[in-house]
């Protein structure tokens, strides 16, 4: 007890974990439509198509300036899906061949020019790998400030387009017959998860930012039909993970936060996989064995159909 109270007092570890949790809880309210739209994986196409961005920044700014390195995330997040939506627009290839496509082209630009970039003889370039596998430990207040602003204008738009983006996930169609522009409204989700994955990139990573965007929508949709429920689950889910997760990190030496996040959040899911109610594997197991038990109670034969 005596060493959670001491961690929790510690600047370093409130820091890191208000940042995990903010990232969690945006990560998850997003998530939800992704998963719903049956996007799960945009995330990670977004996520690896930054990585080119940051490194051009740095290769513009000459400096490892966060905003600047993030802003360059953006402007690469944004290309790709912009690249990802035209594709499956114009032509007739399918949204996971243009995701592996564009994700593929994109990392691997970045791949090569952070290989360019490690070759230029100064020390300015050291430390962009973080943006690979992440590391949050490297969060500092400013950070914590970008990605509170950032956050609360997401969940604000959210809320103002709350009606709008409940039709468009679960009827686009009907929601043009309602004189709602679906492509204007795949625009401004896409660019809202978009800001989402890059803010969380120097926390855990293009590798493992697909994880914290899905992974508590999905925990959350074993619980719930309802799309409000769901979306207040998945954000709890996130924080929840990330504040676990940072804890972790602190009391095992050299345990990696933005892992041991994922580790979090994936216990999340296999609790709600087994245990949730109506969807729950343990829970409809235990629901047929009741239902064959009082078949036979009340004499018929559980192997023989009956009209």
């Amino acid at each position: 007890m005596d060493t959670l109270i001491f961690l929790f007092s510690d600047y370093t570890f409130q820091t890191v974990a208000l940042g995990s949790a903010l990232l969690g809880l945006i990560s998850g309210v997003l998530g939800c439509f992704a998963v719903l739209r049956k996007q799960s994986l945009l995330g990670d196409g977004i996520s690896h198509s930054a990585l080119p961005g940051v490194v051009m920044a740095f290769i513009l700014l000459g400096v490892k300036n966060t905003e600047g390195l993030l802003l360059g995330a953006i402007v690469s997040g944004l290309l790709a899906t912009i690249l990802m939506i035209s594709i499956v627009r114009y032509t007739r290839i399918k949204f996971d061949s243009a995701l592996a496509l564009v994700m593929s082209v994109f990392f691997g630009l970045g791949l090569a020019l952070l290989t360019y970039v490690q070759k230029i003889p100064n020390s300015n370039q050291a430390g962009l790998s973080r943006f690979i596998f992440g590391q949050a430990s490297t969060l500092l207040q400013r950070d914590i400030i970008v990605m509170a602003v950032c956050g609360v204008v997401l969940l604000a738009l959210v809320v103002l387009f709350w009606k709008e983006f409940m039709v468009f996930t679960f009827d686009s169609d009907f929601a043009q017959t309602l004189g709602f522009s679906s492509q204007k409204l795949n625009l401004l989700l896409s660019f809202m998860i978009v800001v989402a994955i890059i803010i969380g990139l120097q926390t855990v990573g293009v590798i493992l930012m697909s994880a914290m965007l899905i992974t508590p929508a999905v925990a959350a949709r074993q619980w719930t039909n309802r799309l409000g429920v769901m979306v207040t689950l998945s954000a709890f889910f996130g924080a929840l993970s990330g504040v676990a997760g940072t804890a972790a990190s602190s009391l095992v030496p050299k345990l990696p936060t933005g892992p041991s996040i994922v580790v979090c959040v994936s216990g999340i899911v296999l609790i709600s996989i087994l245990f949730a109610p109506g969807r729950g594997i343990l829970y409809r197991a235990n629901r047929r064995r009741k239902n064959r038990l009082l078949f036979r109670m009340e004499g018929g034969s559980p192997d023989v159909p009956t009209i």
